[in-house]
């Protein structure tokens, strides 16, 4: 992360919003059919930018239901080896923001290497980590849910540059609540990202005791019997 102050405030560096919209969850068996990035710049949107992605595989009906985006209209779109510089260049040299970061960035990073290129090496705010730290007494942390607590706008749920300034604008809400300079934010996120993490790994060992002790021995088998 060369090129950050990381004891200068945050909320004065330019930062790029990010979300993709993909043909399933795994980033390294799928593939990546819409980017929408937005910058931000002192906490003013700069910059709306989206393309539309040819994966170079069909588009699963699930996927279309959700977001709307059908194989016809990206097949006369660019690949996203056609757009990796364009990705670079927005990404270079900002804070990257995404909410559930680890998704679309892990997405990025694939269809880069795929690219032959890697992602920058910038900081990365995700305000879904940040949500769950800081309202504690919320039901449900997808973005839609904290658009409607913030009265954000979000007119086009699962587009990616309608979600991505969306993240955007959830983060600048938290801003009041949380580090101002941006080493700080990054060592409070990662507390706050590693205890989420533990107990999500909590919940679902239990889960897992709780199902397996629920289940019925198995009946033994004759033919896998003892010595007589």
């Amino acid at each position: 992360m060369l090129g950050f102050d990381l004891a200068g405030p945050w909320r004065e560096m330019s930062f790029v919003s990010v979300d993709v919209e993909t043909t399933g969850l795994k980033h390294q068996e799928c593939r990546v059919i819409e980017v929408g990035m937005v910058r931000f710049e002192r906490g003013q949107v700069a910059e709306r930018w989206g393309q539309l992605v040819n994966p170079g595989v069909p588009i699963p009906p699930e996927v279309t239901r959700i977001n709307n985006i059908t194989d016809a209209m990206v097949a006369d779109a660019p690949t996203f080896r056609d757009i990796k510089w364009d990705v670079y260049g927005r990404m270079k040299d900002r804070i990257f923001v995404a909410y559930n970061a680890g998704f679309d960035h892990g997405f990025l990073q694939m269809e880069m290497r795929r690219a032959g290129l890697t992602l920058p090496d910038v900081p990365i705010l995700d305000p879904q980590v940040w949500a769950r730290a800081l309202m504690t007494g919320q039901r449900r942390y997808n973005l839609g849910s904290l658009c409607d607590k913030f009265g954000i706008t979000l007119e086009n749920a699962h587009r990616a540059v309608d979600d991505a300034e969306a993240a955007g604008r959830v983060l600048l809400r938290f801003a009041d609540k949380v580090s101002v300079d941006l080493g700080g934010l990054l060592e409070e996120q990662g507390r706050w990202k590693d205890k989420q993490d533990a107990a999500y790994a909590e919940r679902k060992a239990a889960k897992a005791a709780k199902k397996a002790a629920t289940q019925p021995d198995p009946e033994p088998d004759p033919g896998q019997g003892g010595l007589f």
